[in-house]
């Protein structure tokens, strides 16, 4: 039997465990003010218990008669803290020793160890956030663009809420008009009543199929877009590498087979990450190790969102080029023609008269058409607009499956009604569309999962 730990007091480390000017140790529950107050030492021996919400106060924290550092407390009282309990948060010197001195007195003097994401867990269990804004809150954390950060922090302000919570309530009313109906058919008229609900539904599923869709944009978001750079040896893979990220981070030399791993770096494309790998040259390997590398390379490229393929503007079509073109047949890629800066620089014919694949000329050593490159990419992921405005992407896979959910059971609305189905089979599956979208924000969700999620979160936050 599970033991509940909603009433302990908890305490942890809520910034780096690096050195720094500030670091923060954060008490929140019932004996918040009690366990500081055995710590904390202020003017005129103030309590903080006796101190009103949202001020901040000065001290020392003193443990077993020794002085640890000199702080900053602030006050937070419930339900107005992050957590919605009684909350201290000791601003101590930055050093990793000085603050972790302080989280151990904490615990000394009956705190306990906060678990990982404990303190946003307790801000859902006291209804300050649901549960789209928690994994908002690690999304905020774990950002790699500006886009990311952007998204995140409209879900984290309640946009994703707001929009669930306006299905649902247009759905929360036919089911109940239904309901009424059904209890009380003097009051209640149900006649027409299917045309004025299949207007609703197919509205409503509409909401749900763009919230679906969007989940793709919100992937290429929130985890950046994996491009994997292809072509032969010596064609200027490391080079564009180099080039696009703006430092040497791949080796470059004229010797053919140099790249033998995968390297990876990510870049910030219009406020994108793109996730760049730089792979070893495709041709028929000398050795095993060149082997693996072209292995790893054609892996690489299976489940690459964007496959950039540098072909050596100043060579001839092979036949490790011919199979460079059938690895990137059906996938989102580009053909980057490089080595404009050269006398013998030309485009094959085979390559300029492509239809299916953006062809553009480039070259590493200037960085002439890496400007075109950025736009041609931004066009094929985001229709050529990447500023962000109002509208809700979706960027967790657990929420996108409940809006699949969702969407199934409004489909199964309509069939019903196609078929004419009696009012109390609608309100069968209207019941099963509001339960998917509760999951979005935290209702019937099974403790384990609940515990689940927030073991992905950081300790201290």
């Amino acid at each position: 039997m599970r033991i509940d730990t909603t009433e302990d007091t908890i305490a942890a480390i809520s910034t780096s465990a690096a050195p720094s000017g500030i670091g923060i140790v954060r008490i929140s529950g019932k004996d918040a003010f009690a366990v500081a107050d055995r710590l904390y030492r202020g003017v005129k021996d103030k309590k903080l218990a006796d101190q009103k919400g949202n001020t901040v106060h000065y001290g020392w924290i003193v443990h077993e008669g020794k002085k640890l550092d000199e702080v900053l407390c602030i006050v937070l009282r419930a339900p107005h803290s992050y957590t919605g309990d009684d909350t201290v948060e000791i601003d101590c010197h930055g050093g990793v020793i000085a603050v972790r001195r302080v989280l151990e007195a904490a615990l000394a003097e009956g705190a306990r160890i906060a678990e990982p994401g404990e303190f946003t867990k307790r801000a859902f269990l006291n209804g300050r956030i649901d549960m789209s804004q928690a994994e908002a809150v690690m999304d905020v954390i774990s950002a790699k663009s500006e886009y990311a950060l952007e998204s995140s922090l409209s879900q984290l302000s309640g946009s994703l809420k707001d929009k669930i919570s306006r299905i649902r309530e247009a759905l929360l009313y036919e089911l109940a008009y239904i309901e009424s109906a059904l209890d009380d058919p003097e009051h209640y008229d149900l006649d027409g009543y299917t045309e004025r609900i299949s207007g609703v539904v197919s509205r409503q599923k509409e909401e749900i199929e763009k919230l679906i869709a969007s989940f793709d944009k919100g992937k290429f978001i929130g985890e950046g877009i994996k491009t994997v750079i292809l072509g032969k040896p010596n064609a200027g893979k490391s080079s564009l590498l180099n080039a696009v990220t703006g430092k040497q981070r791949a080796i470059v030399t004229d010797i053919p087979g140099t790249t033998r791993d995968v390297i990876e770096e990510t870049i910030q494309l219009s406020g994108i990450a793109l996730r760049i790998l730089d792979t070893a040259g495709i041709r028929s390997a000398d050795n095993e190790v060149e082997r693996i590398g072209v292995d790893m390379a054609k892996s690489n490229a299976d489940d690459a969102d964007l496959i950039l393929y540098v072909y050596d503007g100043t060579g001839s079509l092979d036949e490790n080029d011919r199979e460079i073109l059938s690895l990137i047949r059906g996938k989102k890629a580009i053909i980057l023609v490089n080595k404009t800066d050269l006398e013998d620089f030309k485009i094959p014919e085979a390559l300029e008269n492509r239809k299916d694949f953006p062809v553009i000329a480039v070259s590493a050593k200037t960085g002439e058409g890496l400007d075109t490159l950025k736009e041609t990419i931004t066009k094929l992921f985001f229709e050529g607009s990447l500023s962000f405005n109002e509208e809700v992407v979706i960027t967790n896979l657990r929420h996108r499956n409940a809006l699949f959910s969702a969407e199934e059971s409004l489909e199964n609305v309509e069939e019903s009604i196609a078929n004419g189905m009696p009012e109390d089979f609608l309100s069968i599956d209207l019941y099963g569309a509001l339960d998917a979208l509760d999951m979005i924000l935290g209702g019937n969700l099974s403790e384990d999962l609940v515990d689940e999620i927030f073991s992905k979160f950081c300790t201290g936050k």
